[in-house]
């Protein structure tokens, strides 16, 4: 499992579970759902600027039937 596919996983367990919970005393809050997709929008974006070229792909078009 990638790290993509954790950070997705984590993303939806913690949007379907609450957003804070305490029992005996102690008590425990998440991160918000925003502040948990501008993380993994950060981290793609991080990932896509490691990739080398341009992300465009120019080919030269030559028809066929022409001299």
């Amino acid at each position: 499992m990638s790290d993509t596919d954790k950070l997705d996983t984590a993303i939806q367990d913690n949007a379907a579970g609450p957003k804070s919970a305490s029992s005996d005393g102690v008590s425990i809050e998440q991160h918000s759902i925003a502040d948990q997709v501008a993380a993994d929008k950060y981290l793609e974006s991080k990932k896509a600027s490691r990739v080398r070229g341009l992300g465009i792909k120019l080919a030269k078009i030559s028809p066929g039937g022409t001299v």
